[in-house]
């Protein structure tokens, strides 16, 4: 197991270039099973989790040809489903989360899967009722063996149908897209994901020859067709690692530029890192931010306490919400972090309280922080990752802190993040694998 050994308290300098998005790649991943014909995709992040996910298309016989950093072609004319049935696919499947996205698309062409129980973060419950809520309503059949923890499911005659998703899962809408496109007539979904990435999924398919419309909006309507064609399509920035650099900036008084941003997809992001008190400037499609010595929290404006709150898209998206605490450590005046989508991802707030952050943990959802308004540097602790956007924030925390830190556990940051040491190092980090 590696551990991150990190001497804080060092301004950094210089120019970041985000990954493609990790949470856009497993869904234009899975996809590439939806047709026969070639597909070039550009801008994949080279990190643990979509390398597993490309790695078990490929072992389920899609011929995967890599062109350059981060592009790949993908040709699904030869699937073997008999694949889904072995030990090696169980095992690989129930060690990646992302893998419960390979459903639809095999549901749908070829009308019959299998699933192991799928792992991931441990930041709560999250349920993949959505997922299969919607493939029943479409029609497949589900059948749960306990014995070796594996779904069977029969989608020999999906259909398309009027559906309201009862949460708006991304993944859940994805996945119920994938398999509505081939279905035999018209699917409604309301209560829809609407997230760039879904937008991307949508747009991508369109090209491939699905009729989707309302992309970008809460009720999708699909009218099936018989077959998909080839397409290209280059994935946007991972917004998460945007919000994630803006905050490490801030953090540690460093003066960074964050490249190729595509700021029209990043919502209320940049805004919400502002209400902090953070300052940037948009050039371009570049995100600016200068070296700040200090940065105050907005108030509401009544002068009440500032809360900041995930929520489904358009809102702000609960995997910066670890980022936003981080940073709002370190800033003059106090705020009400609201965590409202996972119960167990303030966690990891007792690691920064050791290392000198005011912050009450008022219960699993909610987690009140005052800023130390720098007149107190947090100090290097020895700690473990327990997620990925925990363990991200962890390592802010440890930049901007007074002497060496120690961070193990950190497969789990590998999961989201590509070579992180390697980028942050080259902006003048002081960051050791061991």
């Amino acid at each position: 197991m590696s551990v991150f050994k990190i001497k804080g308290g060092k301004k950094l300098k210089g120019e970041i270039i985000p990954q493609g998005a990790k949470n856009e790649a497993l869904q234009i991943v899975s996809a590439v099973l939806l047709s026969s014909e070639p597909i070039t995709i550009h801008n994949i992040p080279d990190i643990v989790d979509v390398n597993k996910l490309i790695e078990l298309i490929g072992d389920l016989g899609c011929k995967v040809e890599k062109l350059g950093t981060g592009s790949y072609r993908f040709a699904a004319s030869n699937i073997d489903t008999n694949f889904l049935e072995t030990e090696q696919y169980r095992k690989k499947a129930a060690a990646l989360r992302g893998s419960v996205m390979l459903l639809g698309p095999i549901l749908a062409r070829f009308g019959k899967a299998s699933l192991p129980k799928p792992g991931g973060d441990k930041i709560g419950r999250r349920r993949l009722d959505t997922h299969f809520l919607g493939f029943q309503k479409l029609g497949a059949k589900f059948n749960f063996d306990s014995s070796e923890h594996l779904f069977h499911i029969d989608a020999s005659e999906l259909k398309g149908c009027y559906m309201l998703l009862d949460e708006a899962s991304v993944t859940g809408t994805a996945n119920i897209v994938m398999a509505a496109v081939l279905a035999k007539g018209t699917t409604t979904i309301y209560n829809a994901a609407c997230e760039p990435y879904l937008q991307q999924l949508c747009m991508m398919l369109n090209r491939m020859g699905a009729k989707i419309s309302g992309v970008g909006s809460n009720l999708l309507t699909i009218e099936g067709v018989t077959k998909l064609g080839g397409t290209e399509h280059t994935m946007l920035p991972d917004m998460i690692e945007i919000g994630s650099f803006i905050g490490l900036a801030a953090m540690t008084q460093s003066e960074i530029t964050i490249k190729n941003c595509r700021i029209d997809m990043l919502g209320v992001i940049p805004e919400t890192f502002k209400r902090l008190g953070i300052k940037m400037e948009f050039r371009g499609d570049d995100i600016y931010i200068p070296s700040q010595e200090r940065y105050e929290i907005e108030t509401f404006i009544d002068g009440s306490i500032l809360t900041i709150a995930d929520a489904p898209w358009p809102g702000f998206t609960p995997d910066l919400v670890s980022i936003i605490l981080v940073v709002a450590t370190q800033a003059k005046g106090s705020v009400l972090i609201h965590q409202k989508m996972f119960e167990s991802r303030l966690f990891f707030v007792d690691k920064l309280i050791d290392m000198g952050a005011q912050i009450i943990l008022c219960d699993p959802h909610r987690a009140n922080v005052i800023g130390l308004e720098r007149k107190q540097q947090l100090k290097g602790i020895k700690m473990s990752s327990p997620d990925i956007r925990a363990g991200v924030s962890l390592l802010i925390a440890a930049l901007s802190a007074s002497g060496t830190s120690e961070i193990s556990n950190i497969e789990q940051i590998d999961r989201g993040y590509q070579n992180i040491e390697g980028r942050l190092k080259a902006l003048g980090a002081e960051i050791e694998r061991v």
